[in-house]
């Protein structure tokens, strides 16, 4: 079951990863539902998508 809302989060983040204010919002959203160690995958997820669109970057330090 866990393992489906890390896969709907990241499907979800994909899908507003457009706009960096609507993405950083659905990060905050992630971070009250997602396990500590989906957590550090969502960090990785997101610096992969940062590197295509940096704007995103700046939805990391939520994860700090």
């Amino acid at each position: 079951m866990a393992r489906a809302m890390f896969e709907y989060t990241k499907t979800v983040l994909n899908k507003v990863s457009f706009d960096a204010n609507l993405f950083c919002k659905e990060v905050e959203k992630a971070l009250k539902r997602l396990l500590p160690y989906e957590i550090e995958e969502l960090k990785i997820f997101i610096q992969s998508l940062a590197i295509k669109n940096p704007e995103l970057g700046q939805c990391l330090l939520q994860l700090k």
